[in-house]
């Protein structure tokens, strides 16, 4: 790039991973490690994990980043709960490790004998836990009624397979007026004695949205015997079209199987009818194969060597609930409903949608960078349509519209990231002028968006005031009811669009971008030495015990003090040096306790429940604002104690269904598990920059896209790491010393090996000055 050898120090780091137009298209891809585990990651990986304790997963059967998501509904607000009994139906739409209600469209049960409920809590099957399997792409139960249930997937169809007991009255339920959002709408059609149609319009999350609907079409392996409608409560057999639901009914005294595929679309019938067309037609068997190899293909990517089983299942899990979203949201012939209720059509790449921006622009949004690019391109990509189509950058986006839920300007790393990593190659400037318009203004008032809705306060005074339960002008949160921690998540958006800017040439841009980046600082209280919200006057406001602050989003002011990564020296300085800081860490960490019991402390001393925000002094490892703080020990010169943090926090995700200790919000916290097991973790997001810790497997090889990773492969050795200790002896890159804490991007693509030697006692690795990532100044 022209002119980065005159840009800054941070600049030029953040610059690290960017590559040309020209790089994304040529050569061919990656090729995979030699000498893999015997075991194959799909094995290793259980859909079962994080169904109970609010994990709020999902066990059923999808494709990496699929439309459709086929999974069961046992009555629990996201879909599924281990503790449940009862499965109320199968349905096309989950999302993974929401803490809202939302999806759950057109739930299908097989039951037998006459139709005589309509509600699906009345109806539903009872099941056993011992008769449920689950894999990628796949998922089975038999139920209490004597019937045997599969599910699988393909990118926008769901197929089911159903073996019934030898009955002339087989029936499928399809009920298209319930959902786990509120339904406003449905329309159910019986088209011949094969196929039925339905149309579904929702509404909800953890405000009320704008409705959004979904487009479905069944068709079964073979005809129907009967078939009927409902309205409420009233069944009318032979109906063909009804608002409830429909029952279609088979005879399996002889032939006890029936097969069914149902495709989704977000634009309109015809849409569903193509993706039929496009993906449907072929057997369960099938489809199952496709989806096995599918996560077979993208498993791969990671080869981890070494490790006891449960920690290997741990991880794969992990890394498969990392690739489940965002979701395909245009057709089969590139049409999608844009966030301006307009038919689009995606020309050169494939539509995305479902953001859950707070929570993923942190952790699972670099991590796609680094496995997957060209899907994190499209996605990237598909923002920007949003912006153009609707007028508006997107802050939590499902489906077809803006939720508007949580605060601060998650967006802007999301998009300066796809920057960095050179994923926005021809779409620079159209991206820039987004983000400028988000970053300086606020939506007009027909716009569904909030955006920086405390940006009129934010740019006069430096600050947003804290005005408790203050209402946004549309459905959603407002960041003057979390100031505090809306001004500092803007004044880290603020410095990554600066790194943008001047990038791009926008050089007073990037000046007046950085310069408010430092607002962190007009929180800062030296009475307390914490960060402490502003009220309209101007005066400290709430609470002067920080664990009981107020105006911080799902934390306290222990929580967000560390979330200053565009400035850490600074911070550092701020609090009182870097002793105060150490000490200050070391207290919120329990880092004496952690180092007699790490697994104890992480459990008795961080986490206190999936929803327990507020009220603590102690780091919460189940929760977003602090995710990036085991890594501020690598500023404060100590390395090691970022080891000991991290590997007892890795302590937390099991192999068993409560192995998450809270909502895995579309991957965010699975993909903090699986970069911090690598060693590589994003402490800067929005820049190409990787905070270094031993890695928690003997090897990893990472087979990486040749179109941007020249070498096609890394490898990550660690040997010894656990029981030799977890502590950098010395650290080797393609067998040069490497004293940094630190790696770009672009030296990751050029890199094949990184190679720790651990021990059981700390070392001077990684303490030297200059060895921490420098501020994005």
């Amino acid at each position: 790039m022209r002119g980065t050898r005159r840009l800054p120090l941070a600049l030029r780091l953040c610059l690290a991973g960017a590559v040309t137009a020209s790089a994304l298209s040529a050569a061919p891809a990656g090729a995979r490690a030699a000498a893999p585990p015997k075991d194959r990651p799909t094995d290793l990986v259980d859909p079962f994990i994080g169904t109970t304790n609010e994990g709020n997963t999902f066990p059923g059967a999808a494709v990496p980043f699929g439309m459709v998501q086929l999974s069961p509904d046992t009555g629990h607000y996201t879909g599924y709960d281990h503790a449940h009994r009862r499965i109320r139906g199968f349905s096309l739409v989950h999302l993974s490790g929401v803490g809202c209600r939302l999806g759950g469209d057109l739930p299908v049960l097989p039951t037998t004998g006459d139709v005589t409920q309509t509600d699906d809590a009345r109806y539903a099957a009872g099941f056993r836990h011992e008769d449920e399997r689950a894999s990628p792409g796949y998922y089975g139960v038999g139920l209490d009624s004597g019937i045997e249930a599969e599910l699988t997937a393909s990118a926008r169809t769901g197929v089911q397979r159903y073996t019934f007991p030898a009955t002339d009255k087989a029936d499928v339920l399809l009920n298209a007026a319930q959902a786990l959002h509120r339904t406003v709408a449905s329309e159910v059609e019986i088209l011949d004695d094969r196929t039925v149609r339905t149309t579904v319009t929702g509404r909800g999350f953890c405000k009320d949205t704008l409705p959004y609907t979904v487009h479905t079409l069944t068709r079964f392996d073979r005809p129907f015997t009967a078939y009927g409608t409902w309205d409420g409560t009233t069944v009318t057999p032979g109906a063909r079209t009804g608002h409830g639901g429909a029952y279609v009914r088979f005879d399996t005294t002889e032939d006890r199987t029936v097969e069914a595929t149902t495709a989704l679309s977000y634009v309109d019938a015809a849409g569903a009818a193509a993706n039929l067309r496009a993906e449907g037609g072929r057997s369960f068997d099938a489809v199952r194969r496709a989806a096995r190899r599918a996560w077979e293909g993208r498993l791969a990517d990671v080869r981890i060597h070494g490790g006891d089983a449960g920690r290997r299942r741990a991880f794969y899990s992990a890394l498969y609930r990392s690739f489940l979203a965002p979701n395909i949201g245009s057709d089969a012939d590139g049409r999608y409903t844009g966030w301006d209720g307009r038919i689009h059509r995606a020309r050169g790449f494939t539509y995305y949608q479902n953001w859950s921006l707070w929570d993923t622009y942190r952790t699972q949004t670099q991590l796609l960078s680094l496995l997957a690019p060209r899907e994190a391109r499209d996605m990237a990509v598909s923002v920007v349509h949003v912006a153009e189509e609707s007028g508006w950058l997107p802050k939590w986006g499902y489906g077809t519209v803006e939720t508007n839920v949580m605060t601060g300007d998650p967006v802007t790393p999301f998009l300066t990231n796809a920057f960095q990593q050179g994923l926005l190659a021809g779409y620079e400037e159209r991206a820039y002028r987004a983000l400028r318009r988000n970053a300086d203004g606020v939506p007009p008032a027909a716009s569904p968006a909030v955006g920086r809705d405390g940006n009129p306060d934010y740019l006069a005074r430096g600050y947003v005031p804290y005005v408790k339960d203050h209402q946004p002008p549309r459905p959603g949160h407002s960041d003057y009811a979390f100031g505090a921690s809306a001004t500092l998540e803007y004044a880290l958006s603020d410095a990554v669009l600066a790194q943008m800017a001047r990038a791009l040439g926008h050089r007073q841009d990037a000046d007046r971008y950085a310069a408010r980046s430092r607002a962190y600082r007009t929180l800062y209280d030296p009475a307390t030495g914490f960060f402490r919200p502003r009220d309209t006057t101007g005066a400290f406001t709430g609470p002067a015990d920080p664990a009981h602050s107020t105006g911080f989003h799902e934390g306290t002011a222990w929580h967000y003090q560390w979330l200053v990564p565009q400035d850490v020296p600074g911070l550092i300085e701020l609090i009182g040096g870097r002793r105060r800081a150490e000490e200050r860490l070391d207290r919120f960490f329990a880092y004496d306790r952690l180092l007699t019991d790490p697994a104890r402390t992480a459990r008795e001393e961080w986490v206190h429940g999936p929803y327990a925000y507020y009220g603590s002094d102690r780091y919460n490892p189940n929760n977003e604002p602090d995710l990036s703080a085991p890594y501020t020990y690598l500023w404060t010169g100590q390395p090691w104690k970022t080891a000991d943090v991290v590997h007892a926090a890795l302590t937390l995700f099991t192999a068993e269904p409560a192995g998450l200790t809270g909502n895995d919000d579309l991957g965010t916290m699975s993909a903090w598990m699986v970069l911090s097991s690598l060693g590589l973790y994003p402490v800067q997001p929005g820049c190409a920059v990787w905070g270094l810790t031993t890695p928690a497997f003997p090897r990893v090889d990472l087979g990486l896209d040749r179109r941007r990773h020249p070498r096609g492969a890394l490898t990550i050795t660690a040997p010894g790491t656990g029981a030799a200790g977890h502590y950098v002896q010395t650290l080797r890159a393609d067998g040069a010393a490497y004293d940094r804490t630190y790696v770009t991007t672009s030296t990751l693509r050029r890199l094949r090996t990184l190679a720790y030697t651990v021990g059981p006692r700390p070392s001077a690795w990684g303490t030297a000055a200059g060895a921490a990532p420098p501020a994005l100044r």
